[in-house]
């Protein structure tokens, strides 16, 4: 065989390689059953104002449930549909539904108290699905997605400092305020590991999903 019939032979096979790729490729692609889950974890985000909140700090700010349920959509979900979730969530509270904390609704929230921690939110859930991909995979799984929750957790409290510190707050003063709310997101935080743990026992594909 000549060098020429060597070199056509490897062209026709990295293509053949080429053409069964992109199959893969397209699986990674979302689907129904993605979109699905971003519309369950939305719900489930409205769904936890149902649990009244305990108003606590000097603007009143609740303490819910709500961010237990970021923290899923992350360490469920991953970066981009635990994103979009809460994304989907945060979008249909502007737009006019009453899902936010205290059933409120509209742009107006946007000028309250709690808005930093709202916007938040959707970074915390980013941050947490980014490092959830990778501490599935850690031989100490548990506690690496302790650690991806309590990182999503710390962006979303630095959005409400900030968003404090908009309301006419000093630094110090947002910030000793916004301590009132961490002990409550660690135990949020352990029970959503949990939650997350038991779901990827029970779906091993949900979040990383197997190039078959």
């Amino acid at each position: 065989m000549n060098r020429t019939s060597r070199q056509t032979q490897k062209s026709e096979g990295a293509s053949a390689l080429g053409h069964t790729a992109n199959p893969v490729r397209g699986r990674q692609r979302w689907g129904a059953m993605d979109l699905s889950l971003i519309a369950v974890f939305a719900a489930l985000m409205a769904a936890s104002i149902a649990v009244p909140g305990i108003n606590v700090g000097p603007f009143g700010v609740a303490i819910t449930l709500q961010t237990l349920v970021v923290a899923m959509c992350g360490l469920v979900l991953g970066f981009a549909r635990g994103t979009a979730a809460v994304g989907l969530y945060v979008l249909l509270g502007l737009i006019g539904l009453p899902i936010f904390s205290g059933f409120r609704a509209g742009p107006a929230v946007l000028a309250s108290p709690s808005a930093g921690y709202i916007v938040g939110f959707i970074f915390g859930a980013a941050v947490i699905g980014l490092l959830a991909t990778w501490a599935v995979r850690s031989r100490w799984r548990a506690a690496a997605l302790f650690a991806a929750a309590m990182a999503g957790t710390v962006v979303i409290h630095a959005f409400g400092i900030v968003g404090f510190v908009m309301k006419g707050m000093s630094w110090q003063t947002a910030m000793l305020a916004d301590v009132i709310y961490l002990p409550g997101d660690v135990i949020k935080n352990v029970l959503a590991v949990i939650i997350a743990l038991s779901l990827h026992r029970a779906f091993p594909d949900l979040l990383v999903r197997r190039q078959r």
